[in-house]
């Protein structure tokens, strides 16, 4: 029986969690954002000095923040208030940020057309309506300006996924399992909480034809591995050569 978890339930969850959630991020975010999400993310990026960008579900703000330093002037919702209530805490009083409560499911106190870009880093599968979210990007985005963003990967980060070890062979292997379900699942972190954070899983099917459906064009995909230097510095990431943990999308409107 597939379980029903409201996007109303899921911010109470994130309100819940948000501080040992971010408790380890720094400028970069996290490692995982630091050594894969962010060189791809900004690879994508195209100037962003003194354009209008959206952070559109900013959690602790550090986009944010390093969009500002490099010029951008930006705005930046999250639903969850106890994570802008840790954003707005890590912010300067001179980033050019406006932090706004509010669901990317529905901004409709934001203008039609307003952005020059949208940028949306590890969100849509927070979201139990992520086609309303997509439409709302498309909405607010100038012509021909983009949206760039990044989600677990649908093909290997799963219900039930993860790595098994091979004790005999001296090798482990990812497993995924129910790729075609469609629906939530709680995710393994934050590992003390009685109630985890959710996420809503979706096949790469389900997001390319509302991506489509949105009326975005797709014009790039980037399936972040870790460079060199980064493997240098952190050994312990090879093992993200073997599959894609996070999918990172640019689409242009």
């Amino acid at each position: 029986m597939k379980r029903t978890v409201t996007t109303e339930e899921a911010i109470r969850r994130w309100n819940q969690n948000a501080e040992r959630f971010t408790a380890d991020y720094d400028e970069h975010g996290g490692i995982h954002r630091e050594i894969l999400l962010n060189p791809a993310i900004f690879s994508l990026l195209e100037e962003v000095e003194g354009k209008s960008l959206l952070d559109a579900g900013c959690g602790e703000g550090y986009l944010s923040r390093i969009l500002a330093q490099k010029g951008a002037i930006v705005t930046a919702v999250d639903y969850s208030e106890k994570m802008l209530e840790i954003a707005q805490g890590r912010t300067k009083r001179d980033d050019s940020i406006q932090y706004k409560h509010g669901n990317c499911e529905n901004l409709d106190f934001l203008a039609d057309e307003q952005f020059d870009c949208i940028v949306s880093n590890m969100v849509l599968q927070d979201l139990e309506n992520y086609k309303e979210a997509l439409s709302e990007m498309y909405r607010l985005l100038k012509p021909n300006s983009t949206f760039i963003f990044s989600i677990l990967h649908p093909c290997f980060i799963t219900p039930n996924s993860g790595w098994i070890r091979n004790e005999k062979l001296d090798q482990q292997y990812w497993k995924v399992q129910r790729y075609f379900y469609e629906g939530v699942y709680d995710q393994k972190l934050p590992l003390d909480s009685d109630e985890k954070i959710v996420f809503y899983h979706r096949t790469l099917t389900s997001y390319m034809k509302a991506i489509i459906q949105a009326g975005f064009t797709i014009e790039d995909v980037i399936e972040p591995m870790p460079s060199k230097e980064m493997l240098t510095k952190y050994p312990q990431f090879e093992e993200d050569l073997h599959c894609a943990d996070f999918i990172v999308f640019k689409l242009r409107k």
